[in-house]
């Protein structure tokens, strides 16, 4: 039996999917083998010693000590794409509510509650409120992961001039990428030429406040931004400050800030962009299948600290070793089995490497031993 340690609200939809002939879910747990977490930050807390996998039910991993999961051989997953329509949606609504006031328009209509002739009294407001239309404007979108290609292939159906930057550009996304995007190599172009920009990026000492100060300088005069990845993408002190002046013509991020719900024209949203039970529920399915996949087969999908590796399985022993990535690793690890070796798999990701083998016979405790004692060796476990 595994134990799973559930944090936050995990969908049932998800969680159906653990066979109970094999798993148990609790919140209370205080020794188990995976964790299933939303938002809670975990950089506190103390793991036990045979917590083997962490999936984060969503995108980001901020609220986990990537490091320390690493050093302890803990993988991490989290569910890139699972959550990417809700967003992409959301993003749309985002253009529009930063372009026709639909907001700041909608407040003040209730503010005329019992106004005589209250109808034509709303209408007459109506031009203060009024914004331009998104079609036949250049948005700029600042990577093009899951959500960055759905939103570009989703502007271009509102018939927008799609602008894209992302240097990481995956095969498979350029594949789904619809072909009359403009792909840009600098960012600057972003800046310098679009009337709309999102960010879809993840938050890294890298990429925050890429949106800064310098950057809305290069923007054109009465740009709208949108942000909602993450909140530290963008200098919300430099926004603020770009909203004031008229720079910025709108803001609408999903992060909430004092310098920002000080503005006029910005919008803040409750960090609402997976907030769909559909959503919720991909993400939560993907989640699980993550931590079964790993724990039942060895695989890894989706790690944000250790290398994707799949090697078939087809029942009998397995050996999962992570360890550093480091010269002469894998003669160090067959020299140590004394198992015939019938099939083995072998990735590496930066600083750490995996590596599975399967035998012809159960291995021994004391050749386990061996196989831990080897310079380099975060984690050794079977199947």
């Amino acid at each position: 039996m595994y134990n799973v340690k559930l944090y936050n609200k995990i969908s049932k939809v998800g969680l159906d999917d653990l066979d109970p002939a094999k798993y148990t879910c609790a919140e209370d747990f205080t020794d188990y083998d995976a964790v299933l977490v939303r938002s809670a930050k975990l950089h506190d807390v103390e793991f036990p010693k045979n917590l083997r996998c962490i999936a984060r039910a969503g995108a980001g991993v901020n609220n986990i000590p990537i490091d320390r999961c690493s050093e302890e051989g803990i993988v991490v997953f989290n569910t890139p794409g699972a959550n990417a329509n809700a967003v992409k949606e959301l993003v749309i609504c985002a253009l529009l509510l930063a372009s026709r006031k639909v907001v700041q328009g909608a407040n003040w209509v209730k503010g005329l509650k019992g106004t005589p002739d209250i109808g034509p009294a709303a209408e007459k407001g109506k031009s203060t409120y009024a914004g331009p239309e998104i079609a036949g404007k250049k948005l700029g979108i600042i990577g093009l992961g899951a959500i960055g290609v759905k939103v570009a292939n989703a502007a271009v159906g509102l018939d927008m001039e799609v602008w894209g930057y992302d240097p990481y550009l995956s095969v498979d996304g350029a594949l789904k990428l619809d072909r009359s995007v403009k792909h840009v190599t600098e960012l600057d172009e972003i800046f310098a030429n679009c009337d709309y920009i999102t960010i879809h990026v993840p938050l890294n000492a890298d990429t925050k406040n890429t949106i800064s100060a310098e950057a809305i300088e290069k923007m054109k005069d009465g740009v709208r931004v949108i942000n909602l990845a993450r909140g530290e993408l963008v200098d919300t002190k430099a926004m603020a400050k770009a909203l004031e002046s008229g720079k910025v013509a709108a803001y609408v991020s999903d992060f909430a800030s004092d310098e920002i719900l000080e503005q006029e024209n910005a919008i803040t949203l409750p960090h609402l962009g997976a907030s769909t039970p559909e959503s919720e529920d991909n993400c939560a399915k993907m989640a699980v299948y993550e931590i079964t996949e790993y724990l039942e087969k060895g695989t890894i999908r989706n790690s944000v600290n250790f290398p994707n590796l799949k090697v078939p399985y087809e029942g009998g022993y397995r050996i999962c070793m992570i360890h550093k990535n480091i010269p002469n690793m894998i003669a160090s690890i067959t020299s140590v089995v004394r198992c015939n070796i019938e099939n083995m798999g072998n990735r590496s990701k930066g600083d750490y490497a995996y590596t599975i083998i399967d035998t012809a016979e159960a291995p021994t405790e004391a050749n386990l031993d061996e196989l831990r004692a080897i310079e380099g060796m975060i984690s050794v476990c079977t199947i």
